[in-house]
């Protein structure tokens, strides 16, 4: 089973990222053959600063081998640096019917938030399928909000294969419901687009007062705390033990304790998480070629397989 998985290296990392897409992806590793790349010329629709998206670039790369990608079990690689998925994209555009992408939430949420309009945003759905079936993915593990761009993947691979025969393999999604369940500082869902963001490898400092910046209620501190809905508790949950997490909900219940001493908690739940995670980062940074040494040899495979597959799709069309 191959595995297929894309994050953008449109910011800094965060809790949104690890828990939703990062920590899923790391698990499935030892369940298939796992492609995992930069969606880099995805990042273009929002990033068009060329410092900044190199320099993002290298940082995803460096923080997701640091939670647990092991490039012995996973091909990890940056998504331009495989031409044929343009070369894929542009020939699925020619049969993908204008109203299909019409249809698709993303472009009319990004112009929600004040995107300038694009091509690229518009036609985000067809590279996003040419990144799944340029490698013959069999799952490909998404949140919610990207269920619909799958749907767009299957719907192609029909028209595909009817117009010129048994071409490309059908994947299937996996839906990640985590994705929606991860709070930021403000309770909305963490979103760099919202800038309620928790970095995954702040400083202790900034990170400390982050955590003691969540938006909470005026409860006193004798009184209880309501749990529904509760930042905090949806921030401990990801990051606590059971028997942890089962402590605090009690206290929020009891009373007696302030949302000060809930943050505490939080924050040094937080830092104990990630901190071997920062001491395999640095052990990555002082090792300067590594980085590049894990990335190339993930484009010589995926480049392989995505040659494989483009000569069946020139074939099938006539090229």
């Amino acid at each position: 089973m191959r595995i297929l998985s894309g994050i953008q290296p449109s910011g800094t990392l965060h809790l949104g990222n690890y828990f939703g897409m990062m920590k899923p992806a790391i698990e499935l590793q030892d369940r298939g053959e796992a492609f995992y790349f930069i969606a880099d010329l995805h990042a273009l629709t929002t990033v068009q600063d060329a410092g900044a998206l190199s320099e993002n670039i290298r940082n995803v790369a460096i923080d997701f081998l640091a939670c647990g990608l092991d490039p012995r079990k996973a091909c990890f690689f940056r998504q331009s640096q495989v031409p044929a998925v343009t070369e894929l994209a542009w020939i699925l555009s020619t049969l993908t019917p204008m109203g299909l992408l019409e249809r698709c939430h993303s472009y009319k949420d990004k112009m929600a938030k004040g995107f300038a309009p694009s091509h690229g945003l518009f036609a985000y759905p067809v590279l996003m399928a040419a990144d799944i079936l340029i490698y013959d993915s069999d799952l490909v593990p998404v949140g919610k909000d990207q269920k619909q761009h799958i749907e767009v993947t299957r719907d192609l691979v029909i028209k595909f294969n009817e117009t010129y025969g048994n071409t490309l393999k059908m994947p299937e999604p996996s839906i990640q419901e985590s994705t929606a369940a991860v709070p930021g500082l403000d309770g909305e869902k963490m979103s760099k687009s919202y800038g309620n963001t928790v970095g995954l490898f702040e400083e202790e400092a900034a990170l400390r007062k982050k955590i003691m910046s969540l938006k909470t209620d005026s409860t006193p501190v004798e009184s209880p705390k309501p749990v529904e809905n509760s930042t905090i508790l949806g921030l401990y949950k990801l990051v606590a033990n059971s028997a942890d997490y089962a402590q605090m909900e009690a206290d929020f219940r009891n009373g007696g304790c302030g949302y000060g001493d809930f943050k505490k908690r939080l924050f040094g739940a937080v830092w104990e998480y990630f901190t071997p995670m920062r001491e395999k980062r640095k052990e990555i940074l002082a090792d300067p070629g590594y980085v590049e040494m894990v990335l190339s040899e993930g484009r010589e495979k995926a480049g392989g397989v995505a040659g494989k597959v483009m000569a069946r799709v020139r074939s099938a069309v006539g090229l």
